[in-house]
């Protein structure tokens, strides 16, 4: 891929502009997430965002040999995920995902949450895990150590966080080997993320966006008239009818211009698709870029299970300066 498609990261590595998500185990079985996979490996994805728990790796790495792309044109990325924060069980956690994906390397690895939280499958995200514990930056750290030397054995390129705040960042930049290359994010017109964005433009971290169409079908979001999804924001919708194109290609569009990295997640070959086209063509006009801005209204998706040990009630920065959280907040 050329410049105009790809960003550098600190490394030198560059990495699309656009990827496929496999987040569809709540919805989609492994071999229907796979099948589009292949499907957008062929249509010109070359960035594919995976994690372990989503239970499908093998699938895709099926999928990922099948659609015949050279292996040192793509670039995979994983995920440790909360049950495995031991430093060993970290290292296992990324050796069985080189197995299932079938690769000898992972582009990136990131750790998926902060906190070493495990729900059982399928449970509510009201559900409070009574073996939960807040985030330590000491554990944190030994963590973050393990998966260097992973580094340092060639089997993972990039390393970086995912769900992450600026405090929790600032203390990994200074007591990191590694420093991470990237931040994985919820990232959608409706939930920008300023600060946190901000900061890792500043510190040479590649932000990472998911649910970039603000995940209009998860049954939690409010579709009143007052409270628009992303897709249906009177903003979008005007953008999306001067350019003839669907409101979904905005937010991408927008996305991109704006220097994250979006992963759109879609089983359907015409989404799929217009997703990577959209995301490719001509840019917002700089006051169409200023007119997104203004969509933002702090609407986070992503919330509840991995913040809630017993005690918790906000997940906000409450952190004494060795990173741990007074009260048990998180």
């Amino acid at each position: 891929m050329d410049t105009a498609t790809t960003r550098t990261l600190r490394t030198g590595a560059t990495i699309p502009v656009i990827g496929l998500g496999t987040f569809g185990s709540d919805r989609y079985g492994p071999e229907e997430v796979a099948a589009a996979v292949r499907g957008g490996l062929e249509a010109g994805y070359r960035l594919v965002d995976c994690a372990a728990v989503y239970g499908n790796e093998a699938a895709v790495g099926r999928a990922i040999a099948a659609s015949g792309v050279p292996r040192d044109d793509l670039f995979v990325m994983s995920k440790v995920w909360n049950d495995a924060h031991d430093p060993d069980a970290a290292v296992a956690s990324v050796r069985r995902s080189l197995r299932d994906l079938g690769t000898d390397h992972l582009d990136a690895v990131f750790v998926h949450w902060p906190f070493p939280n495990h729900h059982a499958p399928h449970a509510s995200v009201e559900d409070r895990d009574r073996t939960a514990r807040p985030y330590d930056h000491a554990a944190y750290t030994a963590l973050w150590r393990a998966l260097e030397g992973l580094v340092d054995e060639g089997v993972v390129r990039h390393l970086g966080t995912s769900n992450t705040t600026v405090p929790k960042l600032r203390l990994l930049l200074r007591d990191a080997r590694v420093l991470p290359s990237l931040n994985e994010m919820e990232l959608h017109p409706t939930f920008q993320q300023p600060e946190l964005f901000g900061f890792c433009v500043d510190n040479d971290i590649q932000p990472v966006g998911y649910s970039p169409l603000g995940s209009p079908s998860r049954p939690e979001r409010d579709r009143t008239d007052d409270d628009p999804v992303d897709v249906e924001h009177p903003t979008v919708l005007r953008i999306a009818e001067a350019h003839g194109v669907h409101p979904a290609v905005v937010c991408l569009q927008w996305a991109v211009a704006r220097g994250q990295v979006p992963i759109p997640f879609s089983v359907k070959p015409e989404q799929y698709r217009a997703n990577l086209e959209g995301a490719l063509a001509d840019p917002l006009t700089p006051d169409e870029l200023r007119a997104m801005a203004a969509v933002d209204r702090g609407a986070r998706l992503i919330k509840g299970q991995v913040f809630l040990w017993p005690g918790a009630t906000s997940w906000h920065d409450l952190w004494d300066e060795d990173g741990t959280i007074p009260g048990g907040l998180a």
